[in-house]
């Protein structure tokens, strides 16, 4: 006999959070792998959810207490039994573990697919894991909606440069006429009318009682504007301010790459990683987000996601046709003036002779001045990694595009060769945002 023993003590906002931290920690390099295979099936604008996955059910069992099976007095009954007696042995079922599990085996063994949910953070943990991005990062990108303060009508409490001046002073007028406060020009009329008849040298019997009726008047009308003040603390008012999803934002990003037959699909898989992330760092600052898949060999064209990244093509390389078909699309749909702009290149670095000149020119005089950043990875083989370690040597395109880099402050650029090189282009486009802020 033994027993099986599960925490299941509430835990705040989440029950058993304990428990499922500690299965994700066990069962982390199986869960892992599905996320890497998922990553491949998911669009680059649905990275941020979370996702069901299957895992074998082998290995993943919950620790047990067992009791000892030497020694010691056992006794079980069991309900309901009218077929056994004491010292019968019983047959192990010769089944399965369950739908979906193993066939019958010889040894009785079966086993079940563990089917559970992971969270949309918990997605995330596993898709940042391989990327190497501090936790920092991993927290921001993260968020959901960027948000801005809005003004929510007033309160009786604030800072003084909240103070809202108009509303004050309204509150203070009504007061005063509610309590009827004499003015300051009938107090002021009074004050010379009985100067006047102080000045006399001889006052006539109507003049007399005039100042008699007078001086209690003016007295009770000084006294009564020294209880109501002109301004009292309860008049006072601030501005309230709350904050709220940022509205009316939205953004564009454009994702270049090469389709010609140098790019496999583990160049594929970088840039699909890449403009994952990028997505991330858009939908952190942005309400609305569209993306525009370009493709290219010796021609481009305006393709969807699945296109983009699984069907094959062939042909030569000229990158100036996807830049062009990008000006094209931002001149026909995405006005720099409405639209935020952002666009991501991924490439293997080659390009048709005399055809990197013509790169320069585009991004120098019609596409940098209109987009917010331009992020370019060329994607090499490890063996290639190690070669062009100096930023300045390389082909003709990447020599191009460190012109272009040079003479504009929204352009990175970065060679790959496998995931955890990816996030250095993040750490310049968020060093540059700080920059931003700062400045």
């Amino acid at each position: 006999m033994h027993h099986h023993f599960i925490d299941r003590r509430a835990n705040p906002k989440d029950k058993s959070l304990g428990n499922r931290q500690r299965f994700l920690r066990r069962a982390r390099a199986r869960i892992k792998e599905v996320v890497n295979k998922s990553v491949q099936d998911r669009n680059v604008g649905d990275v941020a959810g979370g996702e069901t996955i299957t895992i074998p059910a082998k290995g993943i069992e919950e620790p047990q207490f067992r009791n000892s099976r030497h020694g010691g007095n056992r006794s079980r009954v069991f309900t309901g039994n009218k077929e056994y007696v004491t010292g019968d042995q019983i047959d192990k079922p010769q089944g399965g573990g369950g739908q979906g599990g193993k066939e019958g085996s010889d040894d009785g063994e079966g086993e079940d697919d563990f089917r559970f949910s992971l969270t949309r953070e918990e997605f995330l943990d596993m898709f940042f894991e391989d990327l190497e991005l501090p936790d920092l990062v991993k927290t921001s990108l993260q968020e959901v909606h960027s948000v801005k303060m809005h003004r929510a009508g007033h309160a009786a409490s604030g800072t003084p440069t909240n103070l809202n001046v108009l509303r004050t002073m309204r509150n203070a007028h009504g007061r005063r006429i509610a309590l009827h406060r004499p003015s300051r020009a009938a107090v002021e009329r009074l004050e010379r009318e009985v100067a006047d008849l102080r000045a006399k040298p001889v006052l006539d019997d109507e003049e007399q009682v005039r100042l008699a009726e007078l001086e209690p008047q003016l007295e009770a009308l000084l006294r009564k504007m020294r209880v109501v003040p002109y301004i009292d603390p309860v008049d006072i008012r601030y501005n309230r301010y709350e904050a709220r999803p940022n509205p009316n934002t939205k953004a564009v990003m454009f994702c270049l790459m090469d389709v010609s037959g140098s790019m496999g699909e583990r160049e594929k898989d970088l840039a699909k990683r890449f403009f994952m992330l990028l997505h991330l760092f858009l939908e952190r600052r942005y309400k609305r987000i569209e993306v525009v898949f370009i493709r290219h060999t010796h021609h481009a064209e305006e393709v969807d996601e699945q296109t983009f990244f699984y069907s094959p093509e062939t042909g030569g390389t000229v990158v100036s046709t996807a830049l062009v078909e990008m000006q094209r699309i931002m001149k026909e749909r995405f006005p720099s003036g409405e639209w935020n702009i952002y666009a991501a290149q991924a490439s293997d670095g080659e390009n048709f002779s005399g055809d990197s000149a013509l790169c320069h020119e585009l991004l120098t005089n019609e596409i940098m001045p209109l987009v917010q950043y331009y992020a370019y990875i060329e994607i090499l083989d490890e063996r290639e990694f190690d070669i062009f370690q100096d930023a300045r040597s390389g082909a003709a395109l990447w020599r191009a595009y460190q012109e272009v880099a040079d003479g504009w402050h929204n352009f990175a650029m970065k060679r790959i060769a496998k995931p955890a090189d990816i996030y250095p282009v993040f750490r310049e486009l968020f060093a540059h945002k700080a920059k931003e802020r700062v400045g």
